[in-house]
């Protein structure tokens, strides 16, 4: 979509430099790029090496797990290339975290259930060679996932279970192990069961802030909208937003997150908490440096 292409269709030039210089703008100081396959670590890992506020993720997604576990080369091939891409990022200081990684049963059509399970336990590997905390997907797949974590919280310092959507009772068990936070973004925003989860089973101190762009847009019908200044829409960043058809360079587009609308997250969970939008803005950002270790610039200047 930063490319300006649309379900295959280029609607309008690529823009990427003036999503950076919006989120830049709007106060960002890191951002964390993700990566969902050994192809997309590389891209996002030259991404990150021109600006030391961009960082990146290496892992396999669990809808892209025939990558891995069917490779051509094998298996263990593909695990050695995604570990030398971790290995050469910790040189760099670029990668952050293992991940994304974990279970997704609402897409089973790109790839099956036992091939994710197999994916996502491969990985553990990585996070335990490499020391790194784990960015985690978790999607409809019952107590698969909680096990999984549970089996293997030995083998990993920290982590993030991102794009929470979950109820009250997989919140509480996944906080009472060590270590492990809850990344909220638009889709964890959606119904009023869902804030009601996060505030009363995920405490401030246990949060991180995401946008997942450019997914996970705040629509108006959602129940986190009544929360935001603007009139129940996302753009509290002060940028204009216009349909694709009507791109223009300094506007965001429709429907296409953006970094620079982390605010507008903030702005929903200190209505949900019934605190400050500075509160909470302070607390997430320590909790993402806490989470990330390496979230720490590269150089001077910025």
């Amino acid at each position: 979509m930063y490319q300006g292409k649309y379900n295959g269709s280029q609607k309008h030039p690529p823009d990427l430099d003036r999503v950076l210089a919006r989120a830049w703008e709007a106060g960002l100081s890191h951002i964390i790029i993700t990566a969902g396959t050994a192809n997309e670590a590389r891209t996002a890992l030259n991404l990150a090496s021109e600006d030391p506020r961009l960082f990146a993720t290496v892992g396999v997604h669990p809808t892209r797990c025939k990558e891995l576990v069917e490779a051509e080369d094998g298996m263990a091939a593909h695990m050695d290339e995604l570990l030398d891409l971790i290995k050469d990022g910790q040189k760099t200081g670029n990668v952050v975290a293992v991940g994304e990684c974990g279970l997704d049963y609402d897409r089973l059509h790109f790839c099956e259930k036992p091939t994710q399970l197999k994916g996502f336990e491969a990985q553990f590997t990585l996070a335990e060679e490499t020391g790194l905390p784990m960015f985690l997907h978790n999607r409809n797949c019952g107590e698969d996932f909680v096990h999984m974590l549970q089996r293997h919280r030995h083998r990993f310092s920290q982590g993030v279970v991102h794009s929470f959507t979950g109820p009250c009772s997989e919140a509480q068990t996944l906080l009472s192990m060590e270590k492990i936070y809850i990344g909220l973004n638009g889709c964890s925003f959606k119904t009023g069961d869902q804030l009601m989860t996060i505030k009363n089973s995920i405490p401030l101190e246990k949060t991180l802030l995401e946008t997942d762009a450019p997914w996970c847009d705040v629509r108006p019908t959602h129940a986190g909208a009544k929360y935001l200044t603007s009139g129940g829409s996302a753009e509290v960043a002060t940028f204009e937003t216009v349909k694709k058809e009507k791109w223009s360079r300094d506007k965001c587009v429709k429907g296409r997150n953006e970094p620079c609308h982390i605010r507008g997250m903030a702005q929903i969970l200190a209505g949900i908490h019934d605190t400050t939008l500075t509160h909470v803005e302070e607390v997430c950002y320590e909790n993402s440096m806490a989470c990330f270790p390496g979230l720490t610039l590269r150089n001077e200047g910025f």
